[in-house]
């Protein structure tokens, strides 16, 4: 067969996969939003839910979401940070190194469901910490931790050696090198694992519901004092996700109209993610240039 022959063969094979990937995500997304959006309205977006009558929304279970999302990416993201630079650029080849990363292997294939025993067991029960925000958080920091070291360590990796051996040339430290001449040209790379992160803490409700609980106190959205157990800010208060409150509507129908609620929610979770994803890749241009400009002035 000849060459051209089989590189037009591969290459429709390979356009026929992607775009039958890009097909089954518009299915999905259509699918979704279709159900969902005629739901959608204001009062939905911020109303608490009813449990055993029709109407009620999703706007507590919105904002813990987000809220969670928060706490989790600064406990997440600095450890991921810190990690995987000095995996990637002090840490010295040897059999700690290898064991260390064997170790992100196995967390980062752990299902979500033992993650939440896990955090049951320690952070729930034996921290004392009880159903709450913050024992979510950390739940999902053990979740989420594994993708961004690995992801932040491919990152640097990935960055030209001339770069780097360019900084020593001028007589630059070494964690100059790394703040100043790796981290921008990283950047965009890291922002991808920060967002594949938060996807994974939006959508997650198996770790969830054993350590942020499966409820959520009324909350008084004027009341802003953290230690207050009615007011929203409060990290130490059991937290229903948007996640975790669809399951919750699937499987105990008690509203009327449950399936209505779940399809809305589901709708508003994907939205949610979307704008995210659009807002943090706008975020990490507008850091990106900064930086790489700030470097070129220097």
């Amino acid at each position: 067969m000849k060459p051209k022959t089989v590189d037009k063969i591969a290459t429709t094979v390979i356009v026929f996969f992607a775009l039958l990937i890009v097909g089954i995500l518009l299915g999905l997304l259509g699918y979704i939003l279709m159900r969902g959006l005629s739901h959608i309205s204001l009062d939905f977006l911020f109303s608490p839910p009813q449990k055993i009558r029709a109407g009620g929304g999703v706007g507590p279970q919105l904002f813990n979401s987000i809220y969670l999302l928060v706490l989790t990416l600064i406990v997440t993201v600095p450890l991921g940070l810190g990690a995987g630079i000095f995996m990637a650029e002090y840490a010295r080849p040897g059999k700690i190194t290898s064991f260390i990363r064997l170790i992100v292997e196995v967390l980062s294939s752990f299902p979500s469901i033992v993650v939440g025993l896990f955090g049951l067991l320690l952070i729930v029960n034996y921290f004392d910490l009880g159903f709450s925000l913050v024992s979510g958080a950390l739940a999902l920091t053990v979740f989420n931790l594994p993708l961004m070291v690995r992801i932040t360590e491919q990152a640097f990796r990935t960055v030209p050696k001339q770069q780097k051996e360019a900084g020593f040339a001028l007589g630059l430290s070494k964690w100059k090198i790394v703040t100043s001449v790796l981290f921008p040209v990283a950047l965009p790379t890291i922002i991808t694992g920060t967002i594949l992160s938060a996807g994974r803490v939006f959508g997650e409700a198996a770790a969830l519901m054993f350590t942020a609980g499966m409820s959520s106190p009324r909350l008084d959205f004027g009341n802003w004092n953290p230690l207050s157990p009615t007011s929203p800010l409060n990290p130490f208060r059991p937290a229903e996700t948007l996640a975790v409150h669809i399951w919750k509507v699937n499987s105990e129908g008690l509203a009327p109209d449950a399936a209505e609620i779940a399809a809305g929610a589901s709708a508003v979770l994907v939205l949610t993610i979307l704008i995210f994803n659009l807002a943090a890749r706008f975020f990490g241009r507008y850091i990106y240039r900064k930086l790489t400009a700030s470097k070129r002035m220097n």
